[in-house]
């Protein structure tokens, strides 16, 4: 029995949250409306759906992939959520044509597995280094979770219940059981997640023995190696740390660096959150935060996106955080918010928010078009014009992940305790919930990101003490709060970068939240070797770059002056409305030299009027180069 627990804050539902801003409303609309029908189409037509019909053989095209049910799996999360919001017909029907499909594929004992079923059924639970089984059954477990949670139905909830009973009974550290665990992680956090929906300890438990088992002697990975190779042995043979990479190089307690493949490492790092949550553990907890310190103050890019290598998808070494080479998987900034969400609930402290929010408007939404059609898996901070979103991938983990976060944004908005409302993200809308039996809905007015004027009332049957916590970003520098238009000193009410106000709440009650957000130039830690003598912009939540289509070809020969001044324009017609950034700069002239690489002589200059975007908002117009961090030149 579970008696103690370091959670204090419980995420509101999103379906308790109604957005109806400028900025998020519409990315909701389109993921609902054009992506989520879009990504259902190209899993029917790359055979991804009828693979759960168990009738491939030998020389047939397409042959399953070990990770296909990981996509459909995340695809159904992306629509259950929606449906949740949004109810229709037409989706309702398809989700439960393709969840006939799955519950078909599950085999007597629970396993459910399209690849070790028909392709090599033999190889059951033999390579998990590799082969992504773990992985594909936390991502079934999600969606049926989801769609349960949405519709009330039970049928996929009850073929993921019996794959994870069954799971169960296949590892753990009791006589006869395999002591292996997964070498991508995912299903560790998919266990909580069944935890709180069944109340049964059992998933929790198995849960915390995946985390527990993992990187001891002696080590599974090596063991299993020796009798049977891996999918992926090729790759694997040539990285300098097998266990590194899957984060199982040590027992997760002693790890304070973050190594490896960037999502398996984060999925782990958010299991271990929950855990710490769940059981009350301060170690795994402070391993935790000592993993927090080490990715996002030494290996995370502005945009908070991470892994600076295509080599491993991920880590290589503290500073090491090169542009046009990054890699910054989508999936990985997802994660990123997945994470510090799971950290906010445990401490309500605005590091992890600001990192949340820094991932939110930056790395996560550059991966997908405006349009919601085409995506990113890698999302460099700088291109020479030839990187360009897919519709599609063979290995198309990143967007139905960028689909299901959206679907489900309302829930990284709000949390709150017995006695609190804690507001993490400006957001315009509402949100409702109950405190002291009470309930109460909290209104936002806002037009965030470009504007940082909050305005937040209550309905309210009757007036309430309770707490409200207003997270104070860690970009605004004067930042003012009003009740009732008199002005509050915040000094005394900051903690962890919230300001909690306590008092007896009416609806006639009105807070005004100032974040002033003018564009400010940041510069990375001198020990980032690629980003020397330069800046980038930021405008509140929103870091900027250049692109050709606005500046000229070769964005290399420009440079901001360093004490020019910033014009900040709202463009209602430019990239679905975005503020505009425009300054004084320099360009490099690179006429005269006669056809030479070197000369003696330092290249003229003359002055420039540069023109900045939002970086989430590149590569949706015509192609050409584009730079997060520009040279900045001047005494």
């Amino acid at each position: 029995m579970i008696t103690k627990q370091l959670k204090k804050y419980k995420p509101i539902s999103f379906t308790d949250v109604v957005i109806d801003d400028l900025f998020w409303a519409k990315r909701l609309e389109v993921n609902r409306e054009q992506t989520i029908p879009f990504q259902y189409e190209q899993c029917k037509n790359t055979g991804r759906i009828d693979a759960f019909r168990l009738d491939w053989k030998p020389g047939m095209e397409p042959m399953p992939h070990i990770f296909w049910e990981s996509d459909v799996a995340k695809w159904i999360e992306a629509a259950s959520y929606s449906l949740a919001t949004h109810p229709d017909e037409q989706l309702d029907a398809l989700l439960d044509e393709v969840i006939h499909l799955i519950a078909g594929a599950q085999q007597p004992d629970g396993y459910l597995n399209i690849y070790f079923t028909v392709v090599e059924p033999e190889k059951r639970w033999k390579d998990l280094r590799d082969a992504h089984e773990l992985y594909c059954a936390g991502h079934l477990i999600e969606a049926g979770i989801a769609h349960f949670k949405a519709t009330g139905k039970r049928k996929l909830f009850e073929v993921v219940c019996k794959y994870a009973d069954y799971i169960d009974t296949v590892f753990g550290s009791e006589e006869g059981k395999k002591r292996g665990y997964c070498g991508h992680q995912e299903i560790e956090l998919a266990l909580v997640k069944l935890y709180r929906v069944t109340n049964d300890e059992k998933y929790l438990r198995l849960s915390q023995y995946f985390i527990e088992e993992r990187g001891k002697q002696p080590h599974y990975f090596d063991l299993e190696k020796k009798e049977n190779p891996g999918q992926f042995d090729s790759f694997m043979n040539r990285l300098p740390d097998k266990n590194a990479y899957n984060q199982s190089h040590k027992p997760v307690r002693e790890q304070s660096e973050v190594v490896g493949h960037a999502v398996r490492a984060l999925y782990m790092y958010s299991a271990m959150a929950d855990l710490a949550g769940e059981l009350g553990d301060e170690s795994l907890l402070q391993a935790s935060e000592r993993l927090w310190d080490n990715l996002h103050n030494k290996n995370m890019y502005i945009t908070g996106g991470i892994g600076s290598t295509r080599a491993n998808e991920g880590f290589t070494y503290d500073y090491d955080l090169p542009n046009e080479t990054a890699y910054g998987e989508t999936c990985a900034a997802v994660a990123v918010v997945f994470w510090n969400h799971r950290l906010l609930q445990l401490d309500c402290d605005a590091k992890y928010t600001d990192a949340m929010e820094r991932a939110l408007y930056n790395g996560v939404i550059s991966g997908i078009s405006l349009d919601g059609k085409k995506f990113y898996y890698e999302n460099p901070l700088a291109s020479l014009g030839n990187v360009h979103r897919k519709d599609w991938f063979g290995c198309a983990c990143c967007p139905p992940n960028v689909s299901r976060l959206l679907a489900s944004l309302g829930e990284y908005i709000y949390s709150q305790s017995d006695h609190e409302i804690a507001t993490h993200l400006y957001v315009q809308g509402s949100g409702n919930f109950n405190i002291k039996n009470q309930k109460v809905i909290l209104h936002q007015k806002t037009n965030y990101p470009w504007d940082g004027d909050i305005t937040i009332n209550f309905e309210l049957s009757k007036p309430l003490v309770f707490s409200l916590k207003l997270r104070i970003p860690e970009w605004c520098k004067d930042a003012q709060i009003e009740i009732n238009r008199e002005k509050i000193e915040m000094t005394d009410k900051l903690l962890n970068g919230y300001l909690t106000i306590e008092k007896e709440w009416s609806t006639d009650d009105t807070v005004k939240l100032i974040l002033p957000m003018p564009a400010q130039r940041y510069y990375s830690n001198p020990k980032v070797r690629q980003n020397i003598n330069h800046v980038a912009i930021q405008r509140g939540p929103i870091v900027y770059c250049l692109e050709s289509i606005d500046n000229i070809e070769s964005l290399q020969k420009i440079g901001i002056c360093k004490d020019g001044k910033f014009d900040e324009d709202f463009i209602p017609s430019l990239l679905d409305g975005v503020v505009k950034i425009s300054g004084e700069g320099i360009v490099l002239d690179d006429s005269g030299w006669d056809n030479k690489l070197y000369i003696a002589d330092k290249p003229n200059t003359s002055p420039y009027k540069f023109t900045a975007i939002p970086y989430y908002a590149w590569d949706n117009r015509e192609p050409g180069e584009m730079r997060v961090w520009i040279p900045e030149m001047g005494n």
